[in-house]
């Protein structure tokens, strides 16, 4: 497997976005990006099994909020999907965005509303809390890596996750 590098010129926007959305938000446990279909599918850990009923409030206030984020914003052809998948006593509540429409902001208020709907079952990584100022740059880097990506798209797959407070990105 060859070795990439910053110096080396190959490491591109999709590998540095992945890393800055893991860095920035601690609470998505994985990050998936697809070039054929152009999406970022978003992997959140919930401990525990919601109730048919909690998940379907969750899932259907986050279409809706969504859907007012899309229209406030002029987008009327956004990709999206939300699934959950059970595991024992962990869910992993999944988000498929396509990079074409997805901005900084929606995610940031996805983010928002999975803290508010699952409270103490979303997992968030225990790492120390940024500065203030140090998130903010996180997000400006989210927003150009995602215009970035929208104008010249990755060739790979790529995969982001968490591992013991350390964030890796790995080329499918």
């Amino acid at each position: 497997m060859p070795k990439y590098s910053q110096d080396s010129g190959q490491i591109s926007d999709g590998v540095n976005l992945l890393i800055s959305i893991l860095v920035r938000y601690p609470e998505v446990g994985a990050i998936d990006y697809d070039p054929e279909t152009q999406t970022l599918k978003l992997t959140f850990m919930l401990s525990g099994i919601p109730s048919p009923d909690d998940f379907a409030a969750a899932k259907r206030l986050l279409i809706d909020s969504m859907a007012a984020y899309h229209l406030l914003e002029g987008l009327d052809d956004a990709i999206s999907d939300i699934a959950l998948s059970e595991c024992e006593q962990v869910s992993m509540l999944k988000i498929i965005r396509d990079v074409k429409t997805l901005s900084q902001g929606e995610i940031a208020l996805i983010i928002t509303l999975l803290r508010d709907s699952f409270k103490n079952r979303l997992v968030t990584d225990c790492n120390d809390a940024m500065p203030e100022e140090d998130l903010l740059v996180q997000e400006e880097l989210i927003e150009d890596m995602l215009e970035n990506l929208k104008k010249d798209q990755a060739h790979h797959k790529l995969i982001g996750i968490r591992e013991d407070g350390r964030v890796l990105v790995f080329n499918k």
